[in-house]
């Protein structure tokens, strides 16, 4: 098991807690997160991107002129894709880029970024973070306290105050335990868990 230490929000330590090997001290698979984060950075893309195509560009129905006796190339319709304000050949279409990796794949890369963290020491736990109003200033001030920059917070999602109050910082992610990614943790440099998520996360991923 890895042992970590929990703290309070005045950073001091009040107990330990021990966490599945499996979760947080796992091998680090690199080609995992290739596989992974290509696969959720192309399902964000849109998709939406379009040209129309002779058949989709209005007018041109009519013939030019004649095929023969003018001295210049034949042409069908003043829409063809060599002429000014006509439809572009072999343009691109709307499509999906969107692909799945299986389950197993992800908890992988998952298991393995958790491992990699911690491996680095950028795993804080704390026996709990709530703040008693919405208040950016204050949220900010407590993570000063913890000494962490640039970090993915994770905790319940009825945790509204704390949610809200790090939405507006820059440099932090808030996240409920279901919404954990690989992407995010490997944006960030720190991850800071509560006692709760924490197992929350060692259940999912074991």
């Amino acid at each position: 098991m890895a042992t970590f230490d929990v703290y309070n929000l005045a950073k001091e330590k009040v107990s330990t807690i021990d966490l599945a090997d499996q979760v947080f001290g796992s091998e680090v698979n690199e080609h995992l997160f290739y596989e992974v984060i290509k696969s959720q950075l192309a399902a964000r893309r849109a998709g939406t991107h379009a040209v129309k195509n002779r058949s989709l560009v209005s007018g041109g129905g009519k013939k030019p002129y004649k095929q023969k006796g003018t001295g210049q190339a034949r042409q069908g319709s003043i829409r063809a894709s060599h002429w000014v304000g006509g439809g572009k050949a072999m343009g691109p279409k709307p499509r999906d880029y969107s692909y799945d990796v299986p389950k197993k794949v992800r908890q992988g890369a998952l298991r393995s970024a958790l491992s990699l963290r911690a491996r680095e020491q950028q795993v804080l736990i704390l026996d709990a973070f709530q703040l008693n109003e919405i208040k950016t200033k204050k949220a900010l001030a407590a993570l000063d306290v913890l000494g962490v920059r640039n970090a993915l917070i994770i905790d319940d999602k009825a945790n509204e105050n704390l949610a809200k109050s790090v939405r507006n910082l820059e440099g932090y992610t808030f996240l409920p335990p279901e919404g954990l990614n690989l992407y995010d943790v490997l944006k960030h440099h720190t991850i800071v868990l509560t006692v709760p998520t924490a197992k929350t996360i060692e259940a999912r991923l074991s």
